[in-house]
């Protein structure tokens, strides 16, 4: 017999004997495992930069390019969309204006406020070792309120978006140079970093997102040279803020995906994309927008989600804010609106100009400006100034002085809600890991409750369950645990060792629970000043090594704090309230506000286009047709965060 033949026969006994095997499980009733159908992988093609967009959507500038850009297309985050019907009523939304502003104790809280930035300005020392001299607004007053203004030109020479060929809308400086007598509402479509989603007209979500694709699409085809048509071939890298809401994520990435036609997404968040852009393994993330500032300590390309925290104030807080003090001081520009988007505009260049965080820059000091408006002369304005520079900037660290009452103020990384599409999301894996682990410690609890003082563990496990329990405010160590009530959030130790002692847990739970929901209640409702919010950040992270690399590496992105001698402020004040056990631990504390010498703007965007390049995101992508098949599922599979 040859040595074909032997390996034929050697075949056909092994096929024998897996027909023998498959009959002997039928007989048992054993099911064969059943394969998913799964979507064949595309191909680990390489990946051209050039055919990846970036997009980084902030509340009032978006910043959109392709990755291989030195620099993104950076326009106003607004568009002006014409009315369907004559004789419609205008609608706009707020830009510094905000809900909370007008309530009776606002102005007092203001005061307030004012009077413990006045008390830190005298407090601490100039650099010569002399205390600063307060100038008075009075002083500042009787100078600025002789001033009239030169007539510079008798035309501005700018003029109202030309509107006579009736476009259906206009996108970025075209929209905010609308004529507030043509038919067109203005809307914002991300406030404070969320979808500004409200009960307003164009304020439904799939008016907001209709208000994205129109803006996105405008830039990409007219500033990027990419026609819509051709997205098919670009793939896009989405940055979201570090605390989102799962559900505007999911339609935002089924816009891109399914309406604008992109081929892949990949989304990830902005702390992480910053760390990326400056070029820093970890680092306590500090990014003061327009609207909102956020913190996350990054560790290894990964958030800590205790340690994430969103404010709900920035720097056009600050720019009203300086806008109060410029009226106490007798601004010369009288008829300046803070409902006009012309005056706006103009408060935030008098702020980027005029305000620093300097304390060696004292005493009154006369400044210029001009206004230059559609249909009206160029005017130059003198204004005398003294500590109303300083003081608009330090409300970042007191923020009682923007005068804001009433307003959900901090917010915390919210537990999911559950989605119908995402069967075995954290709820599942949550309410099977309890039950197992109930199983698993019943008989533990029996043999418990016969030795003194057991029946408390029993009764305790019986009534929540694990997942609630680990989820309660106590002074533990941060990680992923678990927790079973929807909306539940996840405190960090600094707040449990503050708020709770740790014999309370032994009252019952649903007392327990209620004190907790008051206990967050009244967190969320105090506006923490950006230092305390840094601390607090990095005292949730797990443990004394991670805490020691957040201080000396404190990176300050985006453009709510770029004002002259920021850098060495807010260092002096987190050295000066740091605990004194880190202050042996840690070498140096350093806060980075220009990594590389770049734009504290850009950072992020610069990120996103760095992780385009990276062969380590190949598995990230989400590709149109897996997401057409699964949705948001694919989410929780290919994010490179916990979803």
């Amino acid at each position: 017999m040859t040595q074909a033949e032997k390996e034929q026969d050697n075949g056909k006994e092994k096929e024998k004997e897996r027909d023998k095997e498959k009959e002997k499980e039928q007989q048992r009733g054993v099911k064969r495992p059943i394969a998913p159908p799964t979507i064949p992988d595309p191909l680990q093609e390489q990946i051209q930069s050039n055919f990846v967009v970036v997009i980084h959507p902030g509340s009032r500038m978006l910043r959109i390019g392709r990755a291989t850009d030195t620099l993104p297309v950076t326009i106003p985050h607004v568009i002006a969309r014409r009315h369907k019907q004559s004789g419609q009523p205008r609608y706009e939304d707020a830009w510094l204006l905000r809900e909370g502003l007008n309530k009776p104790e606002s102005n007092e809280q203001r005061q307030n406020g004012l009077k413990m930035v006045d008390q830190a300005v005298w407090s601490k020392k100039m650099s010569n070792g002399v205390r600063r001299t307060p100038v008075s607004a009075e002083q500042a007053r009787a100078y600025n309120c002789q001033i009239r203004p030169a007539v510079l030109d008798s035309s501005s020479r700018v003029k109202w978006t030309n509107t006579t060929h009736h476009p259906p809308h206009l996108v970025g400086e075209e929209a905010l140079y609308v004529n507030p007598s043509d038919c067109y509402n203005i809307h914002w479509p991300v406030v404070r970093g969320q979808l500004n989603v409200h009960a307003g007209p164009g304020g439904s979500l799939t008016a907001v997102l209709a208000d994205l694709e129109a803006i996105w699409g405008h830039v990409i085809q007219k500033q990027l040279d990419i026609p819509l048509k051709d997205l098919k071939y670009y793939r896009c890298i989405l940055l979201v803020p570090d605390i989102y809401n799962r559900q505007h994520i999911k339609e935002v990435v089924n816009m891109l995906l399914l309406n604008m036609g992109f081929s892949a997404i990949i989304v990830h968040q902005e702390s992480v994309c910053a760390t990326f852009g400056s070029g820093l393994s970890s680092a306590c993330v500090v990014d003061v927008g327009d609207q909102k500032t956020s913190l996350s300590c990054v560790e290894d390309g990964v958030s800590h989600r205790n340690s994430r925290l969103c404010l709900a104030y920035g720097g056009s807080d600050v720019t009203r804010t300086l806008f109060w003090l410029l009226q106490r001081a007798g601004f010369p520009y009288r008829d300046c609106q803070l409902s006009s988007r012309l005056d706006c505009q103009l408060l935030q260049h008098l702020k980027e100009t005029f305000c620093h965080l300097d304390q060696d820059i004292s005493g009154l000091q006369d400044h210029e400006f001009q206004t230059r408006f559609p249909e009206a002369p160029a005017l130059l304005y003198q204004v005398r100034l003294g500590d109303e520079k300083l003081e608009a900037p330090m409300g970042l660290f007191y923020p009682t002085t923007f005068g804001i009452v009433g307003q959900k103020m901090t917010s915390l990384q919210y537990r999911s809600q559950g989605d119908s599409e995402d069967p075995h999301d954290e709820h599942y894996l949550l309410a099977t890991q309890s039950k197992q682990d109930q199983s698993s410690k019943s008989a533990a609890d029996r043999k418990a409750i016969s030795r003194p003082g057991g029946g408390l563990d029993g009764e305790m496990s019986g009534q929540g369950g694990v997942g609630e329990l680990s989820d309660l405010p106590r002074a533990c160590g941060s990680g992923g645990g678990g927790g079973g009530m929807k909306g539940e959030m996840e405190l960090g130790p600094a707040q449990g060792e503050c708020l709770m002692g740790a014999g309370e847990v032994e009252e019952p739970l649903s007392a327990h629970l209620s004190r907790k929901t008051a206990i967050m209640s009244q967190f969320e409702s105090k506006a923490l000043g950006l230092d305390k919010a840094i601390l607090h950040s990095i005292d949730c992270c797990a443990s004394d090594e991670t805490k020691r690399k957040m201080y000396s590496s404190i990176l300050v992105v985006g453009g709510g704090l770029m004002f002259h001698g920021a850098q060495e402020f807010l260092l002096h004040r987190i050295i000066n309230k740091m605990p004194p056990s880190f202050r042996r631990l840690v070498d140096n504390v350093e806060v980075i506000t220009r990594p590389k010498d770049m734009d504290p703007r850009l950072i992020s965007w610069k990120g996103g286009a760095v992780l385009a390049c990276l062969d380590t995101t190949q598995e990230m992508w989400i590709h149109q047709r897996e997401w057409q098949r699964f949705g948001a599922r694919m989410l929780r599979e290919r994010a490179a965060f916990v979803w």
